[in-house]
């Protein structure tokens, strides 16, 4: 398992570099996978980002139907107009919960772990996930964007 850094570890808000597609060949890599992927089954979550384990790459693990999916730099390339607002948590910022809208649909462009290029249309919850995952990359956490607490930190 891969360590989680925890806010306000000054590595979370630095932006990703993108990820060497070429690289996905690599045994090495394909086990950085697995072992982000395990990490986040481990801390019981249902996305994680790279740079959430200290490697400033552009990749995140996303739940998709129970299933654990690698994307590699994705990229929002459309967003519905409507909103939605949903309880978010993260285990970068543990104990704490808040209110963050969102859009309520995203089209993402990524690469799989075969270097394979990839369109996903999500539903909702998939949104919402994707959208606090890609934050991530660019060093953004959801409690930059939380509307109101439910769960605030401790001071």
């Amino acid at each position: 398992m891969l360590p989680i850094l925890h806010d306000p570890n000054p590595e979370l808000r630095e932006i990703s570099d993108p990820f060497d597609l070429t690289s996905l060949a690599s045994p090495d890599v394909q086990d950085w996978l697995d072992e982000l992927v395990e990490t986040m089954k481990q801390a019981d979550g249902i996305g994680i980002a790279a740079p959430q384990t200290g490697t400033k790459k552009r990749v995140i693990v996303v739940q998709i139907k129970n299933e654990p999916h690698v994307f590699i730099n994705p990229k929002i390339i459309s967003r519905s107009l409507q909103t939605i607002e949903s309880e978010e948590g993260c285990l970068s910022v543990p104990n704490v919960f808040g209110m963050v809208q969102r859009s309520k649909r995203v089209k993402v462009k990524a690469w799989n772990r075969k270097g394979e290029k990839i369109i996903i249309k999500t539903d909702p919850a998939e949104a919402i996930i994707f959208q606090h995952e890609i934050d991530h990359l660019d060093g953004i956490l959801f409690i930059d964007k939380v509307d109101h607490f439910t769960r605030p930190p401790r001071l």
